[in-house]
């Protein structure tokens, strides 16, 4: 059985660790180019003065109702509250307040209500196996928000057609917020992005004091002024004025902007290692929490505790590693492996954790990356980044997208004994990965 090599804590030199982040940068640098020159790439997220440091709503808790829609008016009835990006929406953390007062069934646990978006192009993909993979990663999202509780939306549509692109997601995001007062927070994650911790619970409480959550190094933000220092094709937006606000000044940096051409000239004079005239979300980001640090940056919480952008050649290497891991653990310690209904996986994750905390990304290296993104791919239009050779992307993501199902799998009965070949299963024995583990492995 292949043994896997544990990643030792640093004990050498700074200047590692500074070849280690240059070399990193270099690579997201190349590889979020060529993201940016599909016209449609994964949806990919700045600004207004914000009305409060939080947004939460604060009301009474009520048995839950889905069925209840009270006949006061509410916000849905002003003519002047529209769903559109072209107008500014007022005093929402009220309105909202109100729409969840009129509707007390859905205020408890709202704290911690999350609705997933993503999305891909109206058309068919070019790329023959492209519709095929876009499905796959759909169903590991649909999978990941069943065993959390979470709603999830699949847009394919332009909510407007001067937002194409990356910057597509900005109006679906300001819609939702809209469509779904009763969510506290909204998860974008791009389409070719993978959930391959599929137990992993967001630590929403660490987030309390913040608006939006989004994967970065601030050295790189601060020190670098890098326009890879975050990655804008995942985060997380808590549903408030703030946010709404944010969205506004976010978009005004866009296409459908008068001042685009402006915007992107002001973005490379200042994003020094931005290789391209036009104006982009995530440079925007980049820029709105570097120069505009009070009035967002501090309401901006930058994550890289865990992957929650796991880049993926970084990660497709170590994933059979990884398996063997986390089997031997569970080999050894029975409760992990006992079977049980997949309503209660959290509760499992709960109980591993104290199992693979040594394995996280600044520690062991080997515990399971929350999200592997797919950056550079194009799996929809197969015009993926020159440095990846061959059919490497449409391998790896198949090869992920297996390793996250084995984890759904396992409270079906079954799993992929070769995640490179995802048709076919093999059920397993009763008290897997006990005796029978080196002859299923």
């Amino acid at each position: 059985m292949a043994k896997f090599i544990v990643q030792n804590k640093s004990s050498g030199s700074a200047k590692v660790r500074s070849l280690c982040i240059a070399v990193i940068v270099a690579v997201l640098m190349f590889c979020t180019l060529w993201s940016f020159t599909s016209p449609w790439p994964s949806f990919s997220v700045s600004l207004s003065k914000p009305r409060t440091k939080q947004c939460p709503p604060d009301v009474q808790v009520q048995p839950f109702n889905m069925s209840q829609e009270p006949i006061d008016t509410t916000f849905y009835d002003d003519p002047e509250n529209t769903y559109t990006i072209d107008k500014p929406m007022i005093n929402w953390d009220k309105k909202r307040r109100e729409w969840l007062n009129h509707h007390s069934s859905f205020v408890a646990g709202v704290e911690n209500r999350v609705l997933v978006l993503t999305g891909s192009q109206p058309s068919p993909c070019k790329n023959p196996i492209g519709d095929n993979l876009l499905l796959r990663c759909f169903k590991n999202k649909v999978d990941y928000c069943r065993i959390h509780g979470y709603d999830i939306f699949y847009n394919n549509v332009l909510l407007n057609p001067n937002m194409g692109s990356f910057w597509a997601k900005i109006p679906l995001v300001r819609a939702s917020m809209l469509a779904h007062p009763e969510a506290e927070w909204i998860f974008w994650v791009d389409s070719d992005a993978i959930f391959t911790d599929m137990e992993f619970k967001i630590p929403l409480e660490r987030y309390k004091d913040h608006n939006l959550v989004v994967h970065g190094w601030p050295n790189l933000i601060y020190e670098k002024k890098s326009w890879v220092s975050v990655n804008a094709g995942i985060f997380l937006l808590r549903n408030c004025q703030w946010s709404m606000e944010f969205l506004d000044v976010w978009a005004g940096m866009g296409p459908q902007s008068p001042d685009y051409t402006k915007w992107g000239q002001i973005l490379r004079s200042t994003l020094k290692d931005k290789m391209f005239k036009e104006s982009d979300d995530q440079s925007a980001l980049v820029y709105l929490i570097l120069k505009e640090k009070k009035k967002w940056g501090d309401m901006i919480y930058v994550e890289n505790e865990y992957s929650l952008h796991g880049y993926w050649l970084g990660v497709v290497g170590k994933l059979k590693n990884i398996t063997q891991k986390y089997l031997e653990i569970e080999r050894v310690v029975h409760k992990l492996r006992r079977r049980h209904a997949e309503v209660v996986s959290e509760r499992y994750g709960a109980m591993r954790e104290p199992y693979v905390e040594e394995g996280g990304d600044r520690k062991g290296g080997w515990r399971r990356p929350f999200i592997t993104h797919f950056t550079g791919c194009q799996p929809c239009s197969g015009a993926h980044n020159p440095a990846y050779v061959g059919n490497s992307c449409w391998i790896e993501m198949e090869r992920a997208l297996n390793f996250a199902d084995n984890q759904v799998l396992r409270n079906f009965g079954f799993m992929h004994p070769d995640i490179g070949n995802g048709s076919y299963v093999m059920p397993l024995p009763v008290d897997f990965p006990g005796d029978e583990f080196d002859e299923f492995m």
